[in-house]
């Protein structure tokens, strides 16, 4: 199993808001939801314990490959999607789609951003075990596996969304699993021109695009950096599905996913295929709520 993250960008200094929060107007929203509270199970490398932009959204966790220590993270990817889903330093740093929900960090991935598709089952279980409202998956693989597909429907009957990434090979017909089974919510990728992003595997399978290209978020030692991949795609509707939950707290998983793919906005080029995903919008995934 692997992250699903492009080689690294550079280290920025941008500060603020980056693009991909504005591109899908989560600012329009925070005077309703700030996704308070609500509890997001990230598993993937750990998290930057020390990094400002992240101090006040965190929460303990759980490090599966050393149990007794913090789930730190050793690579920079759980980072960089703990930074979109939840950053919230005004001043000094940057802002996160839902900056008051709560980052629960679960390590299963080691320094390379290579993982154990055991570990992943484990973090889901714990995830369950522990309550979550929704889980942060960025990674894939290309073979499916029975045990990791039930993990994944119990925590669905659980009452647990799970958001997964598509892959990065540019595949047209196929996505990564687990983004590939029915019960998740499976990302692909856009870019500054709400574009599908080269890199994207897509099929038919994809419920809803978000943007994946050249974003800024949380790295390791304070800094941050930019990135590309269906990993930073799935991070921010993750941060959108934070702020709907804070609003409606009692939404199930298969409500979650209809209301964010009703409300997508059609992409440039789907005219061609009209079955195709649109990409996240948080200011019409709220108003779809609100018709609930």
């Amino acid at each position: 199993m692997r992250v699903h993250a492009l080689p690294k960008g550079s280290v920025v200094t941008e500060k603020g808001i980056p693009w991909g929060v504005k591109h899908i107007q989560a600012p329009q929203v925070w005077n309703r939801t700030t996704g308070h509270r609500v509890k997001v199970g990230v598993i993937d490398t750990g998290v930057d314990f020390t990094h400002p932009d992240l101090r006040h959204s965190l929460e303990r966790g759980i490090n599966l490959l050393h149990r007794m220590a913090l789930p730190q993270d050793d690579n920079g990817h759980g980072t960089h999607i703990s930074g979109t889903i939840a950053a919230a330093n005004e001043l000094q740093g940057m802002i996160g789609v839902a900056p008051r929900a709560l980052i629960h960090p679960i390590k299963a991935f080691d320094h390379n951003g290579t993982a154990f598709v055991s570990d992943i089952i484990l973090g889901i279980e714990w995830c369950v075990h522990n309550q979550m409202d929704v889980v942060n998956m960025s990674f894939g693989m290309k073979t499916k596996s029975r045990s990791l597909l039930n993990a994944v429907n119990n925590a669905y009957r659980s009452g647990i969304l799970i958001v997964a990434s598509s892959g990065n090979d540019g595949s047209i017909g196929t996505i990564d699993y687990p983004a590939h089974y029915t019960k998740t919510i499976a990302v692909g990728a856009t870019n500054q021109q709400s574009r599908i992003a080269s890199f994207t595997n897509r099929s038919s399978l994809i419920d809803i695009y978000a943007p994946g290209d050249r974003i800024v978020s949380a790295w390791l030692r304070g800094k941050h950096r930019e990135m590309s991949g269906t990993s930073m795609a799935t991070s921010h509707v993750t941060g959108a599905i934070a702020l709907l939950l804070s609003l409606k707290p009692g939404l199930t998983p298969g409500q979650i996913k209809s209301i964010i793919k009703r409300s997508a906005k059609p992409l440039r080029n789907s005219r061609k295929a009209p079955r195709m995903a649109g990409e996240l919008n948080v200011k019409r995934m709220i108003k779809a709520a609100d018709l609930l």
